[in-house]
């Protein structure tokens, strides 16, 4: 009878959190596993003493580590970001380890309790080649290119609406611009090699379809992707299966039929007839057009710079994708080998570029695991002018490192199209915690450019982070990818501006040398 009374309260108790969690929004993975999605977040909490005595150390674990997903999951809830007792990067022995290297004065110094962490781009993207739409972008940090099909409608809905709480641009992706797209955020439209969206019944490139898309929403930007760094060079199948109606309408394709992406784009096949379409882009819209590139050989960035250089057509920004970077799906010999990691990679397209003197001509945008402060840091040092964040904002709203992106069996609901799993994620909650992450991304790294004695990242140069080899040898960074001088700085007048614009009053006559 006592075994019959305790079983039943026990039921009664687990009846009761069920119900609990099907019908709260805080955590999808919950809705989506009630009861025994609790074990989850009880093995989260114990992992730290799992992992020290038998598993992994907080550092270890990749694509991020369990320290970065930390970070990024107290940063997006508000909660404790702080690490405490001191660092676990063994600092005596790691190889390749960037250190900033603060300043004991400065001028003066933006405020750094702004909540709204406002840090606007040093450049004005289209600027220096008179688009008609050109404009200075508010946030050095922006949501980088997913898709509606690769992302549940719930996730884009809520990437959305953070960018527009934060003041950011969301692209969106190569899939097209859906419905989902349209919750506020201002846009980059990104062009891929199907022309999604604004292509003809045989896949070519459609110029009216694309100017009624973008000024059917706030596109800001135009972005031509060429290639992304985790899968470089490579087409793609669509199945027929997952062509459904609203993904059809949204892509201009036939619903239930394969839909084959090539490797190259038809609308351009060299780089001259590539700024011809960019030259056409801006010209028939008004907006800032770019390209995005994974890095292989340099021949096409070589022949790019010296086109622009002769000053009649050029790319208004590059976002240079480096290998480390995130994928719905890839093979696994493109996500390991093939295209450069980001610092390397970039640092062979700004020098191109530097060589013949126009780095303040364009925008320079990085992408590739950037959503982490140090590797920000490391980004605008190199002369990176904004940052585009993904698997980071992925896990602002709940993205646990499951890696079944490729499967459909996304179980928080972030990247599948599976309508049990997706509607596990409240877009409205998450849409804040995404703002929330966007935000304290920014904040840190002003007080990283306070700490170097600067007023914005875009002015931390390649001399103010060293590479470390122990704790017996350092090389900066300049030295260690072969900057000559100058390069990876803003030009006087862009420095000036952009200081000017984030400190009012000046409170020092110190002057920091250029």
């Amino acid at each position: 009878m006592q075994a019959r009374r305790i079983g039943a309260v026990a039921a009664t108790a687990v009846a009761l959190v069920a119900a609990r969690d099907l019908v709260q929004k805080r955590h999808a993975l919950l809705r989506n596993f009630p009861v025994i999605g609790h074990a989850r977040y009880l093995l989260e909490t114990i992992g730290p003493e799992l992992r020290q005595y038998i598993v992994t150390s907080n550092e270890e674990e990749r694509p991020f580590s369990r320290d970065q997903r930390t970070w990024i999951y107290a940063s997006a809830k508000e909660e404790n970001n702080y690490f405490g007792f001191g660092t676990e990067v063994d600092v005596e022995h790691v190889q390749g380890h960037a250190y900033l290297k603060q300043r004991t004065f400065a001028d003066a110094l933006p405020d750094a309790h702004d909540p709204q962490a406002p840090l606007p781009s040093a450049k004005v993207l289209g600027g220096p080649r008179g688009r008609a739409k050109a404009f200075r972008p508010a946030s050095i940090v922006n949501i980088s290119a997913m898709s509606f099909g690769s992302l549940s409608g719930a996730a884009i809905t809520a990437l959305n609406k953070g960018a527009a709480l934060a003041g950011t641009m969301h692209n969106t992706g190569e899939g097209g611009l859906s419905p989902y797209h349209r919750n506020g955020g201002d846009l980059v439209l990104q062009i891929g090699t199907s022309y999604f969206g604004c292509r003809n019944e045989d896949g070519s490139f459609n110029l009216d379809k694309l100017k009624d898309v973008v000024a059917s929403a706030p596109v800001k930007a135009i972005e031509i992707k060429l290639s992304q760094g985790a899968k470089p060079g490579l087409g793609g199948m669509l199945p027929g299966a997952k062509v459904t109606p609203e993904i059809a309408e949204i892509r201009g394709i036939p619903v239930g039929k394969d839909c084959a992406s090539p490797s190259r784009h038809t609308a351009f096949s060299d780089v001259d007839s590539m700024l011809d379409f960019v030259e056409l882009l801006a010209t028939e819209t008004g907006l800032p057009v770019g390209v995005k590139s994974a890095v292989g050989e340099l021949d096409f960035w070589q022949e790019l710079a010296a086109l622009m250089a002769r000053g009649d057509r050029g790319v208004d920004f590059v976002t240079v994708d480096g290998s480390e970077g995130g994928t719905g799906a890839a093979p696994r010999i493109f996500a390991d080998s093939v295209s450069l990691p980001f610092r390397m990679g970039f640092s062979r397209v700004y020098g191109t570029f530097a060589e013949l003197g126009l780095t303040d001509e364009l925008t320079f945008i990085g992408s590739g695991k950037l959503g982490l402060p140090e590797n920000a840091a490391v980004a605008f040092a190199l002369g990176a002018d904004m940052i585009n964040v993904a698997r980071e904002a992925m896990l602002s709203i709940g993205c646990i490192q499951s890696q079944k992106c490729h499967t459909d069996k996304c179980p928080t609901g972030i990247a599948t199209q599976n309508q049990w799993l997706a509607r596990g994620l409240d877009p409205t909650s998450k849409a804040t915690r995404t703002a929330v992450y966007l935000r304290t991304l920014r904040r840190e790294l002003m007080k990283v450019s306070s700490a170097v004695g600067v007023a914005h990242p875009g002015l931390i140069t390649a001399d103010d982070v060293e590479i470390m080899n122990g704790d017996y040898e350092a090389r900066t960074l300049a030295g260690v990818y072969g900057y000559k001088d100058g390069w990876g700085k803003l030009g006087p007048h862009l420095a000036k501006e952009i200081t000017e614009l984030l400190v009012s009053t000046p409170t020092s006559t110190n002057t920091r040398p250029e």
